[in-house]
């Protein structure tokens, strides 16, 4: 009974924390929540749903989030699609959410824990991303704007963050950043443009098909041949077979 009393009293002080990111400004920020009557309002809500958080407090009136995860007491982490509040192991492979494929064999799959997708009070963090922004600012949230450290690597994205058209030159517009060293030069990096359209790359693209064009005449022409010699190794047997037609008449 002792050790019940125990566990109940640290559910009764257990508390949760809230790690709220903010995708406009790239500002993100961890609350921790001591009330139960302000965390109702995540219970039994699942990942992708969207929560008001009037609830947590007057500076949160107005506020939309939407949950995107988290984990719990004990580290494992909310997965999409498992529907239960509870923990639970599935036979995960290669790719899949909560398995890490480092140093395995091709195929092979292993039984994981992981946490449902459903909110419950179990958890030790959940993640929300802000949706819809109230009225009064948030200290450290909505009041600061940080700066991208990375810029897109896809051509397409740099086109699209620029608004750029087709014509313009992609490789002009690709986010630098200076890295600055005690003691040594300054250098830029800039990343790889992925899916980037090139001369070489059209004439490559040419190249390819020629040689596939030529693959398919070649083989046409011996499929032709082939059919020439077919015709008239058929016309060799007929004859065969007619002048002995007729020597056996004879």
């Amino acid at each position: 009974s002792r050790g019940h009393d125990t566990d109940s009293a640290d559910a009764a002080e257990a508390s949760m924390k809230l790690n709220i990111a903010n995708p406009s400004t790239g500002a993100q920020k961890l609350i921790e929540i001591d009330d139960d009557n302000k965390l109702r309002v995540f219970f039994d809500k699942r990942i992708s749903q969207e929560v008001e958080g009037d609830n947590l407090g007057d500076e949160f009136k107005g506020y939309v989030f939407r949950i995107a995860g988290g984990h719990d007491k004990q580290g494992f982490a909310m997965k999409q699609g498992v529907l239960t509040n509870t923990r639970v192991r599935l036979l995960l492979g290669s790719g899949d959410s909560g398995f890490r494929g480092y140093n395995r064999r091709v195929g092979e799959r292993r039984r994981k824990s992981v946490r449902g997708c459903i909110v419950g009070p179990d958890l030790a963090t959940i993640n929300l991303i802000l949706v819809k922004q109230g009225t009064a600012e948030i200290a450290g949230l909505t009041d600061r704007t940080l700066p991208r450290r990375l810029g897109p690597k896809r051509a397409n994205n740099i086109r699209k963050l620029f608004n750029l058209a087709k014509t313009d030159d992609v490789r002009k517009f690709v986010v630098r950043r200076t890295i600055t060293r005690e003691g040594k030069k300054d250098y830029s990096k800039a990343p790889k443009i992925q899916r980037l359209v090139t001369p070489k790359r059209l004439q490559r693209k040419r190249a390819l098909r020629a040689e596939k064009l030529k693959g398919v005449v070649a083989s046409k022409q011996k499929m032709a041949e082939y059919q020439k010699m077919l015709a008239s190794l058929k016309k060799e047997k007929r004859t065969e077979r007619r002048s002995s037609k007729r020597s056996g008449k004879n």
